[in-house]
């Protein structure tokens, strides 16, 4: 089959990409490469006014003009290459707003999608009008809004999120809703929002690249190295205050037997390299499942602070503390994990083989590959 796969958050489309095409599948993965951490796509579209002095020219502009300068380029570059989106057996977006556009320029460039192409499918990962709505109203336990309720973040901090279940994004959501053949969830986060929704067609979980992530065996003789790598952007969406909270009491009580790298927004060639020497890896706190970040570190045997709820125990028959740690929400919490981990340094040489299996039989990039064809062909 000919494949479209819009948009990109870390190595989701393009890890699928590879799993397609090793079951003989032709695919085009279109993108911005996931903003600074710069993943592979195959075709580009690059982000312009995003930061620095740019950002701020963007604002006036927008406040003088009312158009989103940022949004009628990528509409541009949209335009420059539409005999390339026409003509696909599927089509699936990572997200409603896979362009990153406003939602006007959204719906306009998800139109010619829409039109060109039969089978257009939606995936759950990133904030979308139903994950956002479901923290919204308290439905977790607690959430990437949790930061916002607890008034450790102003509402113009969080903008980013909470427009998402403003009404232009409303009116996205419905457009999107209303044109496409499914749904499908990347981890638990989007699939727990998800249950009952009638055009919800399951969870597929995140593809991962096994053959490219060579485990790493762990040497625990030594200090035990934590890595904590920080997404300035996200820095309160992933509670990297709390694992800074964190390291602190540890470092006041076993300083000794510790070494702590903090690195901050690396492109991802860069990143997946510098965790290599790490034996624990802190991804984020607000959070029931893994991500790609916490998977590919998992992959090559780290021992990873992240979500595993009670929740994603039991879709994959679990016991607590065995394959990736939950991260809570608590920072005298995870310092006590930590504070665990090194005195009892067996834990985390089990806990790297786990987790490297785990990974193996679950997320294994072209298992992955034919859940999402199942799913695709079910609607087709």
């Amino acid at each position: 089959m000919k494949i479209l796969l819009i948009g990109e958050y870390n190595s989701c489309h393009y890890t699928l990409k590879e799993g397609l095409e090793a079951l003989n599948h032709e695919v085009l993965v279109v993108g911005m490469g996931d903003g600074f951490k710069k993943r592979l796509v195959d075709l580009n579209l690059k982000l312009y006014f995003r930061t620095g002095f740019s950002s701020i020219i963007k604002k006036i502009i927008f406040r003088v003009f009312r158009i989103d300068i940022a949004s009628v380029l990528t509409q541009i570059q949209f335009n420059r290459h539409k005999s390339k989106f026409k003509n696909f057996d599927i089509v699936q977006l990572i997200n409603e707003n896979s362009f990153l556009t406003v939602s006007k320029t959204e719906i306009a460039l998800l139109s010619f999608i829409f039109k060109h192409n039969p089978n257009v499918f939606l995936l759950s990962c990133g904030t979308d009008y139903i994950s956002v709505n479901y923290a919204y109203l308290k439905k977790f336990r607690y959430s990437i809004l949790t930061p916002y309720f607890e008034n450790r973040v102003s509402k113009k901090d969080f903008q980013h999120i909470l427009m998402r279940i403003e009404k232009p994004y409303k009116n996205l959501h419905d457009f999107v809703y209303q044109n496409i053949k499914g749904i499908i969830a990347s981890d638990l986060d989007y699939h727990i929002p998800l249950i009952d929704n009638p055009k919800y067609l399951g969870l597929v979980p995140n593809p991962i690249q096994i053959k490219k992530l060579k485990k790493i065996d762990l040497d625990v003789s030594g200090k035990i190295v934590i890595f904590h790598g920080i997404n300035r952007e996200n820095y309160f969406k992933k509670g990297n205050d709390i694992f800074d909270a964190a390291l602190h009491i540890i470092k006041q009580k076993h300083g000794h037997l510790i070494k702590i790298i903090t690195v901050e927004s690396l492109p991802y060639n860069e990143y997946i390299t510098k965790f290599d020497e790490a034996h624990i890896l802190l991804d984020q706190v607000y959070a029931y499942d893994q991500g790609f970040n916490a998977l590919e570190a998992m992959a090559k045997g780290k021992v990873v602070f992240t979500g595993a709820e009670q929740e994603w125990l039991d879709y994959y028959h679990l016991k607590e503390d065995t394959v990736a740690i939950n991260a809570l929400p608590d920072a005298q919490k995870i310092a006590e994990k930590l504070e665990w981990l090194l005195l009892n340094p067996d834990k985390l040489l089990e806990i790297s083989n786990n987790a490297r299996e785990f990974v193996e039989k679950h997320h294994n990039y072209i298992d992955s590959a034919k859940l999402y064809l199942e799913k695709w062909q079910s609607k087709i």
